[in-house]
């Protein structure tokens, strides 16, 4: 998979299938849009090409949103480029983008840039300054400038944003294993680890703090959960706590996790976490000798998790 900053960046000179989208998650009904417009390249000899847009269009139009992303943009190209996808178009969305009108769009951005021959794309997309055009508009394009609209259906894309809910609910919710049937992945956090209070430490429990620069990322909900990672090459399981420290007097949401049966200096680090299930939900203890006697009850609940499921 080529990946390409802007459309202006891309230099493919062959004819292109295209579809449009944000595919926040790249879950399993991303999946299956992403497999038939790259089954439809092949058939067609066509380059399958992903337009998505970077930040996501609310983040831009709508500057009082909280929006929350199920991915980074770097986690998200490591996901697309799973898929078999040709091509991947990051857009800048911008507000000068906002306002090129829907021929301007179609003509200057799918049709000249892209080389569409085919586009795949929702019966409910809108496109255009103020997303006035409609696919109806589309395919009107489409018999100007010779390309073929084909369309998905209300029940496919009702499933994508169906999933799409659901996984963003229910990570605010910690069920992590309905948000992960969803993704058809395990849902990860991706930072570096930085030195926190080291309070892990002195309850003979260190952890690893972990810092995430997006500040679109979604964080599931405070709690405690078993998740794996991947270090030096090998997968090692640990315990994240999400929360406030309120036991020790914290404020500040950290995000902490304490590896089963690993000794290493993480600091400075890369890290991601993906999270298998949830154990808790944060807890305010009388004293930290039953902050640790949780502790310990969590370990012990990790452990019997991972020899059943892992």
């Amino acid at each position: 998979m080529k990946e390409y900053s802007s459309a202006a960046a891309f230099t493919n000179e062959r004819q292109t299938v295209v579809t449009i989208g944000t595919f926040d998650g790249v879950h399993i009904g991303h999946k299956a849009i992403l497999q038939r417009l790259v089954a439809t390249a092949r058939k067609e000899d066509l380059d399958s090409v992903l337009l998505t847009f970077f930040p996501h269009p609310r983040m831009v139009l709508q500057t009082d949103t909280n929006l929350q992303l199920i991915n980074t943009i770097s986690e998200k190209k490591e996901l697309l480029q799973q898929t078999g996808l040709d091509h991947l178009v990051i857009h800048p969305f911008t507000h000068a983008f906002s306002r090129l009108t829907a021929v301007e769009y179609v003509r200057d951005i799918l049709v000249n840039k892209l080389k569409a021959k085919k586009i795949i794309i929702g019966y409910d997309h809108r496109f255009g300054r103020n997303r006035t055009a409609t696919i109806e508009d589309l395919r009107d394009f489409g018999k100007t400038y010779h390309f073929e609209v084909e369309e998905i259906s209300a029940q496919e894309l009702d499933e994508v944003a169906v999933s799409s809910t659901k996984i963003r609910k229910a990570l605010l919710a910690g069920d992590i294993t309905t948000a992960n049937n969803f993704l058809g992945y395990p849902f990860m956090l991706t930072g570096s680890v930085i030195r926190g209070k080291r309070i892990g430490r002195t309850l003979t429990y260190p952890t690893a703090n972990l810092e995430i620069p997006e500040n679109y990322k979604l964080i599931p909900k405070n709690g405690v959960y078993v998740v794996r990672s991947n270090i030096d090459g090998i997968t090692v399981h640990g315990i994240t706590s999400i929360g406030t420290n309120p036991t020790v007097g914290g404020t500040e949401t950290t995000i902490e996790t304490y590896f089963l049966d690993l000794d290493k200096d993480l600091y400075n680090r890369p890290l991601r976490i993906e999270f298998l299930t949830h154990i808790r939900d944060e807890a305010h203890f009388k004293d930290v000798d039953r902050l640790k006697q949780a502790i310990e009850k969590d370990e012990q609940f990790a452990r019997s998790y991972l020899e059943e499921h892992e």
